[in-house]
């Protein structure tokens, strides 16, 4: 009688040892790449800020032709930047009250940072205040917009 040899089983799938080898690759490329993330989207939303601020300028300027004036000309004629406006995690409104030849308009954004704030006045003079830490320092000639970026 032939009896036929009936193969050993094989057992297949990973070890422990090439299971833990992914786990800390994944581990690395994740302490990598999540700060680089949490930075893109929190400069994406600093953008908001600094656009909804330029339009804020723009519309101020736009009111200056029409009133040659910056502040309220009546109770029924306001500055745009009177009424606070949203834009993102921004509120944008006057820092203060307009005079008829000067503004400052700022935007405030308290949940990215400690109290985050773009500025800039009539004579387009900007600064930023609040940055998120490790950001860098205050600038009070410039919009910093990512991390490592220095004041002019």
């Amino acid at each position: 009688m032939h009896r036929s040899k009936v193969p050993a089983p094989r057992f297949s799938g990973f070890t422990l040892i090439e299971v833990m080898i992914v786990v800390a690759i994944v581990a690395i490329l994740s302490a990598i790449a999540l700060p680089s993330y949490r930075d893109y989207v929190l400069r994406g939303q600093m953008v908001e800020g600094t656009n909804a601020l330029a339009a804020m300028q723009a519309n101020m300027e736009r009111y200056f032709q029409d009133n040659r004036q910056y502040n309220d000309v009546s109770t029924t004629v306001k500055a745009p930047c009177s009424t606070a406006t949203t834009a993102g995690k921004f509120t944008v409104s006057c820092s203060g009250t307009p005079t008829a030849s000067t503004y400052t308009v700022q935007a405030v954004a308290s949940s990215l940072g400690s109290n985050l704030t773009y500025t800039v006045t009539q004579a387009g003079a900007r600064s930023t205040s609040g940055l998120p830490s490790g950001w860098g320092a205050n600038c009070s000639t410039a919009w910093i917009v990512k991390r490592g970026q220095t004041c002019p």
